[in-house]
């Protein structure tokens, strides 16, 4: 009869400086495929916002809270208090291995000292986490958060932008392009956008985002349905009035009859 034998005892213990409560749940399913958490220790001051927001997962998975309070500023209380935890808990040979979850270097020490005993070290981190603290444990898992869930307000359309009180936007956008090209001298009534789009950021800073919201002055102008737009290939988009094609196509008529 084969005897299945018991699975490595663990001791998790948290830095609760370092990491997220945001990965717990993913840091106890690999617990719990490495072997059996025995013990579950976080090390803070519960009084900080950071570990506050560790409450929650603390209950969901049994976590035991060890308060170290900052007694005397700069000085690392929770890293000095886990390490002193772990050597305790590695002289009482009563588990088979470690998970220290942190990121800091400073443990890089703490687990070559538990390695030289024989004992298993496993190191849970950030992307972040230093290569010595890498090489230091067995073996090292990337624990990432978990990405955000969709909010009911972004998933609502965005309600269309204000106009300021007075013209409407159509018209007020109508009324600035008419009184920019004014002031530019033309080619048989084509101006190149870009010109305009220099003379209406001089004359109105913001205009885009005042009048449509849009990034490129080109939707501006073909949304007004009041200019022709045309794209010569080495001079980009050029702009006219479409009354002043209606004037060019009058006076052609005019010169030769009516058809």
């Amino acid at each position: 009869m084969t005897v299945r034998s018991p699975q490595p005892r663990l001791a998790v213990l948290i830095d609760g400086d370092s990491p997220s409560p945001g990965i717990a749940d993913e840091l106890f399913a690999q617990v719990a495929r490495l072997g059996q958490a025995s013990i579950r220790r976080i090390y803070g001051d519960f009084s900080r916002p950071q570990i506050k927001a560790w409450a929650d997962a603390m209950t969901r998975h049994a976590i035991v809270p060890h308060q170290q309070s900052q007694n005397t500023p700069g000085k690392n209380a929770t890293d000095i208090a886990l390490v002193i935890d772990a050597m305790d808990v590695l002289h009482a040979g009563l588990i088979d291995g470690f998970c220290i979850v942190s990121s800091d270097g400073d443990f890089t020490r703490l687990a070559a000292r538990i390695r030289e005993h024989g004992l298993m070290v496993y190191g849970f981190g950030a992307k972040q986490a230093p290569e010595s603290f890498r090489k230091a444990c067995g073996a090292f898992f990337e624990l990432e958060l978990p990405p955000p869930e969709p909010q009911l307000e972004r998933l609502q359309p965005k309600p269309a932008p204000v106009p300021k009180a007075g013209l409407s936007a159509p018209h007020k956008l109508l009324h600035m392009i008419h009184a920019a090209i004014s002031e530019i001298d033309g080619e048989d009534g084509w101006i190149a956008l870009s010109v305009l789009g220099l003379k209406l950021n001089q004359r109105h800073p913001g205009y885009k985002n005042e009048i449509q919201g849009a990034k490129k002055l080109a939707t501006l102008v073909r949304n007004t349905q009041a200019f022709d737009l045309e794209e010569r290939t080495e001079k980009g988009w050029w702009i006219r009035p479409i009354r002043a094609i209606a004037a060019t196509n009058g006076n052609a008529q005019s010169a030769h009859g009516p058809r």
